[in-house]
């Protein structure tokens, strides 16, 4: 297996280091990721600044290349250019943090995977849904297992799996659920607040409001305990309401 890796919490992540170690153990790994941080920026694209790409040498080793630009520029960027083919499989993560529910969209770690389904290269997001997780060992295991499955299964062109796990020893985790994407949402506004100088500035706050209340729905999975897999596209047609606009007079 030939597998690409990428992220949004960018090259130096410790979730990054641990899923590139787990997935040597099954194929060839080549890293291409974000040269900072990229959290919340979903699929977003560079076009008015050029892009610069540095290798990145860890503990004396040659571990990936650094792109300056987001997620989705890292899959485009390893897939047309720096891979001398193209990869069997992408893996995005592991993700500091769950992507359940109303995330996905805001994702960069979906939005790196989304990329390469649309390059019909079949991708999987990974995240653990902890911003500071106590181990990322058992995500690893996981990876490993979505990606044998991948590979041996295929996927769609244009769908990717969306996985999340939760931030649990091994022996606590209950099994893994095939959900759906949740309807939870985010209830935010920007916080107004006051600098040292008296100037205004704001600052995004919020909750989460958990609207899901079954196991086939990702956000309540791993909320009890599950890993979630959801299987996901780019799709955004609603076609129930495209079937009945038909009889519109437009």
């Amino acid at each position: 297996m030939k597998i690409l890796i990428s992220n949004d919490d960018g090259i130096d992540s410790e979730g990054i280091w641990v899923l590139a170690k787990a997935l040597k153990e099954i194929g060839e790994v080549f890293v291409v990721a974000p040269q900072t941080e990229q959290s919340a920026v979903g699929h977003a694209i560079t076009m008015k600044i050029p892009l610069r790409v540095q290798k990145r040498i860890i503990n004396e080793e040659f571990f990936g290349y650094a792109v300056s630009g987001t997620p989705a520029d890292c899959v485009k960027m390893g897939i047309r250019n720096l891979m001398d083919s193209p990869p069997d499989i992408v893996v995005s993560g592991i993700n500091h943090g769950s992507n359940t529910a109303v995330n996905i969209i805001y994702s960069g770690t979906v939005g790196a995977a989304r990329e390469a389904a649309m390059m019909d290269v079949p991708s999987i997001a990974m995240s653990i849904t902890d911003h500071n997780p106590d181990s990322f060992e058992y995500a690893g295991k996981i990876a490993q297992k979505m990606c044998k499955l991948v590979h041996k299964h295929g996927l769609p062109n244009g769908t990717l799996l969306n996985v999340n796990v939760p931030n649990l020893p091994e022996d606590k985790i209950k099994g893994i659920k095939i959900t759906e994407m949740g309807k939870s949402r985010w209830d935010d506004i920007y916080e107004k607040r006051i600098d040292p100088y008296g100037n205004d500035y704001y600052w995004l706050t919020g909750k989460l409001i958990e609207e899901d209340e079954t196991l086939n729905q990702d956000q309540f999975a791993v909320k009890q305990d599950y890993v979630a897999v959801s299987p996901i596209h780019f799709d955004l047609t609603d076609h129930e309401t495209l079937n009945d606009m038909q009889n519109w007079d437009i």
